[in-house]
Order: C-alpha cells, then structure tokens, then sequence
C-alpha cells in the first residue's frame, strides 16, 4: 500500500515514516508539513492512505479529510491526534476518516490499523471509542455558531449583526448553550465547549 504522512512536527515525521518503511507491504511515498501539502500530494501521487495529524497548519486534517470527501478522491485518511476530543471524531466521522488513533499508541497498532483500513475496515483506539460515542455535542448548530463567535471576543450585538439576529435571540441562544452544559456563564460554556472540540 502506498502511503502518505502529514505531520507538522518534522522529528515526529520522519520517525514515523521511517517506521512505516519498515513494512513489507507499506511504501511511504510522501511526507507533508501541512494540509495544503498534503492535499498537493495526494492529488499528485494518489496514495491509498493518508496518515494525518489534525492540528497542522494552513488547513488541519479534518479540513483535508473534508476536501477529499467533496472530491470523492479515494485516498482513505487515518486520523493521528493527541486530542481525544468527542468533537472531533465527530467531525472526522462526518468527513469519512477511516482511522482515529492516538499518537502515542505503539507502532504496531498503527500498522494494524493501516492494513485494517487498506482492507475496507475501520480502526479506532479502543480507548477512545467508548467515550467518543457517549460525549455527544448537545448544542445546536445555531448555538454552536453563536458560543463561537462569543470565545471570539464578541458581544451579543456584533454577534446578532454577523448572524441577522437581533441582540435578545443571541442572549437566548447563549444562555441555552450555558444551561446545557451545565456552565456557570457563558466563559465556562465556551470552556467546556472548546474542551470537547465541539466548537470545530
């Protein structure tokens, strides 16, 4: 199987790739810093798999791994993170990832997962999954957009003109998504938000 890895820390890169190498049946045939890179690669050299860290710079792996579903270009993404945040493999599941590991899970396991995934399968950290399916995103997408705008620094004016609301309608929103989370205020609800990726 061909394979493409993205990480932006390049030690982390390298090392991985040279792992990799070591399989028989993985050819490593490019290593990208970022999601533009990664996404140049894939369109030139059409991997089977993208191994992909999220957090990159210039676009993330989820932004890559949504580009390619648009694209319905087949390279299939494996997601490695050191975030296990429910948001985002919410995010990554919607976008068609393939695989959700940690990155500090031993090289065996990714190399398992990759021949998982080349075979058609799915493969996520057993530690991950359970809390992953049980921490479901109680906001509504108009609260989410709302609370976002609102860890940006934005009054419930600005917020209304960004989103055609009047200043009473984001109030409300903001005060239901506190209530759901169960926050104090609304710094607490952008906390636990963000905390859970549900802000991506």
């Amino acid at each position: 199987m061909k394979v493409i890895v993205a990480e932006d820390q390049g030690m982390l890169r390298g090392a991985l790739s040279a792992l990799l190498g070591l399989e028989k049946d993985i050819e490593v045939v490019g290593q990208a810093e970022n999601g533009e890179q990664a996404i140049a690669l894939i369109e030139s050299l059409d991997p089977d798999i993208c191994v992909m860290d999220i957090e990159m710079p210039k676009m993330t792996g989820l932004d890559v791994a949504e580009r390619l579903k648009e694209r319905k270009h087949p390279c299939r993404v494996v997601i490695l993170t050191t975030f296990s945040r429910a948001g985002y493999f919410q995010r990554a599941m919607r976008a068609g990832v393939c695989g959700f590991l940690l990155k500090d899970s031993p090289i065996d396991e990714l190399v398992a997962a990759l021949r998982k995934v080349y075979s058609g399968g799915r493969a996520v950290s057993p530690e991950l999954a359970l809390t992953f399916w049980e921490a479901e995103n109680p906001l509504t997408e108009r609260e989410r957009e709302v609370l976002k705008l609102a860890a940006g620094g934005l009054s419930a004016g600005d917020i209304g003109k960004q989103l055609y609301l009047s200043a009473g309608t984001v109030r409300n929103y903001l005060s239901e998504a506190i209530q759901k989370l169960e926050a104090k205020n609304r710094i607490d609800a952008i906390g636990i938000a963000e905390k859970n990726g549900w802000l991506v």
